[in-house]
């Protein structure tokens, strides 16, 4: 059996880690399609304005943030940069007050409210505040570091 530090190991390591930046690369690029898709989605919303397209602008905008998030942690990939748990949190509190906005601009469209739709208000609610803290705690610890 070879060595794992042999001349066609190390070899097929760097050709491994070409195609994931690669991938990377790819990836980067179709977020920022998909970015571009969605705000342009969003700009159609404002020129037929109703009550309806001003809450679906919202949502568009809301979901071109979380796009921009994953990207920029794809760039920080790309540099070769320490991973941060920062960006993912960010994401998720975005997509839960995303998934409150949505819920509540449904409801107000609505005669009588669900019981479930107030629930998942409330556990999106607790979501969001479990990740502001976990965010708080994150940024604590990369102070220490």
């Amino acid at each position: 059996m070879e060595p794992l530090d042999s001349k066609p190991t190390e070899m097929f390591r760097k050709w491994i880690m070409k195609v994931d930046v690669a991938f990377h690369v790819i990836a980067a690029i179709m977020l920022l399609v998909a970015c571009g898709y969605i705000l342009f989605h969003g700009a159609l919303n404002i020129l037929n304005p109703s009550r309806n397209s001003v809450v679906q602008l919202i949502n568009d905008v809301l979901l071109a943030l979380i796009v921009l998030e994953i990207l920029w942690t794809v760039n920080r990939f790309l540099k070769k940069k320490k991973f941060h748990l920062g960006p993912f949190l960010a994401i998720g509190v975005i997509a839960g007050v995303r998934r409150i906005l949505l819920i509540e601009a449904q409801t107000s469209f609505a005669e009588h409210v669900e019981i479930a739709k107030l629930y998942e208000i409330g556990v999106s609610a607790i979501v969001v505040l479990v990740m502001m803290v976990a965010y708080y705690i994150s940024l604590k610890t990369q102070k220490m570091e």
